[in-house]
């Protein structure tokens, strides 16, 4: 890796990671799973994924913070970052520039996978 890639990646991370903890800067979307959850219990997973620090290489090899899996009592989940362009019709050119990028944080029932 080069210092440029790890520039992006770190530029990356960071916006992932912003993004994740507020839900500010992008768009959230839940499954039907999780929005038929009690409200109690779907509040405390959003909150898990808001909190969410368990990185390693096994969920994490790009190091951009853009997946991961929750056990939270009987609940599996697994929350998943995507980077569309800014009109949501393709892939964004550039997902360590929030100018032209729009995230997507996804929350599912593991079993929605």
């Amino acid at each position: 890796m080069n210092l440029q890639t790890l520039n992006r990646t770190d530029a990356i991370r960071d916006l992932n990671d912003a993004f994740r903890r507020s839900f500010i800067g992008g768009v959230v979307t839940i499954t039907a799973g999780i929005e038929d959850l009690p409200p109690d219990r779907r509040r405390t997973l959003l909150q898990a994924v808001r909190a969410f620090e368990s990185f390693d290489a096994d969920n994490d090899p790009h190091g951009e913070h853009d997946f991961g899996a929750i056990e939270l009592d009987s609940i599996s989940a697994f929350w998943k970052v995507d980077y569309f362009d800014r009109s949501m019709t393709m892939g964004s050119p550039d997902p360590g520039d929030p100018v032209v990028t729009t995230r997507v944080l996804t929350i599912m029932l593991a079993d929605e996978y």
